[in-house]
């Protein structure tokens, strides 16, 4: 009997070594080292000729002399798709959606297929079968006879599907599920996904078809299995929210083909997702309207290139057991540490006795440093008990010496406050230089340090 040999491959990076390692040699993490079975490859003719294909030797080209062409792309029936993406779905390319489980990522993907009639589709479950995925598109209610099923696992049954079908769209339903026969190991093993990957990835460029695959995320939030599998699709996507919020956003943490800094929002209803057009209205309801209270502070905050407003809420109270808590939802805690020693520092208000608990409303996470002001004026008036006058919102990123920085892209801000009604604005005072104010209806107040925001508010 043949004995199995054995290899230690890095969960992070893909690396194999012939023996344990407390620290991967190629990346450095440690105690990332799997034990994995391995068998020798059997080469198919397929693959043979596909890796002949590649493997020949091209020359090399100066760079001026390298025609570049614009690539094709593919719109996605789903506009906020196509604003993460850069436009729509490259030809050829190969696209990883990742997120946390029943979070909507397989609804994404089958709502956004079923409208796509130019083109036939394959849709490869490995996790549902037929009759669950057929359930769901019926409750979407977006009829399609150019979209197929096939439930496999197999990545050499994958293929000869495709081969037979030659589909304008392939999407795999998970990645972690698929298994080359070729390998003798677990699926959703390191060298199970850096191959299985590898192969979709060559169809991909060879045929000029775009593949989506969609991928589990481990407890720490990344994509689960190696990290080769990030380096070798041309973009990730993210789609995070919580489960018991309707809210669901979509961010692009890699794009060859675009921008990593746009944003998708959407909502969960009962037909699937709803995309959000103006995220404004809903993340701060209807202001106008709204009961006065102390602890809310709104917020012009920009993800990618969209501003929307956000509302901020804090809650400052007394300590009950002693140890003061320090409680944060969708904002760096260790920011709000900082914007707290700088209201003891700067301002004089002493808090460390006190709770302190903040919340981005929607279930958002925000990192825009021009949420700062906000921030600090929502803990203010909780603290004191007095409401920011209403119809007002502010930006601006604060210092640690208690000034008011400047923020990017003032002037769109500007103008996405005043579409939603609002009268007042509060920003930094070096910020308005080449800025035309006399096309705004809006009051804007220039701040330098935080007191004089709190006076402009509180007095």
């Amino acid at each position: 009997m043949k004995e199995t040999k054995t290899a230690w491959f890095c969960s992070s990076c893909g690396a194999e070594s012939p023996k344990w390692a407390g620290r991967c040699p190629a990346c450095g993490e440690w105690n990332t080292m799997v034990e994995e079975r391995v068998a020798p490859k059997k080469k198919s003719v397929r693959g043979e000729s596909r890796r002949a294909g590649l493997n020949a030797p091209t020359r090399p080209q100066a760079v001026s002399s390298i025609e570049a062409s614009h690539e094709e792309r593919i719109r996605m029936p789903s506009a906020e798709l196509n604003r993460v993406l850069g436009g729509g779905l490259v030809a050829g390319s190969i696209i990883l959606i990742g997120g946390e489980p029943g979070i909507g990522k397989s609804t994404l993907v089958l709502q956004n297929i079923l409208s796509i009639k130019s083109r036939n589709i394959l849709y490869i479950s490995g996790e549902e079968s037929a009759q669950q995925i057929k359930m769901r598109a019926d409750r979407i209610g977006r009829p399609s006879d150019n979209v197929f099923i096939a439930c496999e696992t197999s990545l050499q049954n994958i293929m000869q599907h495709i081969d037979s079908m030659s589909p304008g769209l392939v999407i795999v339903d998970s990645i972690q599920t698929v298994s080359s026969d070729d390998l003798d190991s677990a699926p959703g093993s390191v060298s199970q996904v850096r191959e299985c990957a590898t192969e979709l990835l060559r169809y991909a460029k060879e045929s000029g078809t775009p593949v989506i695959l969609i991928g589990h995320i481990t407890k720490e939030g990344s994509i689960a299995g190696p990290k080769v599998l990030e380096h070798i699709v041309d973009a990730v996507l993210q789609f995070e929210g919580d489960t018991r919020h309707m809210y669901r956003l979509l961010r692009a943490i890699k794009n060859r083909f675009g921008s990593t800094s746009e944003l998708g929002i959407y909502e969960m209803c009962q037909r699937g997702l709803r995309e959000v057009s103006n995220p404004s209205e809903l993340l701060t309801g209807n202001i106008a309207e709204r009961e006065e209270l102390s602890g809310i502070a709104v917020g012009v905050t920009i993800e990618g290139a969209r501003p929307f407003l956000i509302e901020t809420q804090a809650l400052v109270s007394t300590a009950a057991y002693g140890t003061p808590q320090r409680t944060v939802n969708g904002f760096d805690s260790k920011r709000m540490n900082m914007l707290l020693a700088v209201l003891e520092k700067r301002v004089g208000f002493k808090l460390a006795a006190k709770d302190v608990f903040l919340n981005i409303a929607g279930g958002l996470k925000v990192n825009d440093p021009a949420l700062d002001l906000a921030v600090i004026c929502a803990i203010l008036s909780s603290n004191v008990d007095m409401t920011i006058p209403p119809l007002t919102c502010m930006a601006g990123e604060v210092g640690l010496s208690g000034e008011i920085r400047p923020v990017s892209r003032l002037e769109q801000r500007i103008r996405e406050a005043e579409k939603l009604g609002m009268e007042t604005m509060l920003i930094p005072a070096s910020n308005l230089k080449g800025v035309d104010t006399s096309t705004f209806t809006i009051r804007l107040i220039q701040v330098s340090k935080v007191e004089e925001a709190f006076r402009a508010l509180f007095a």
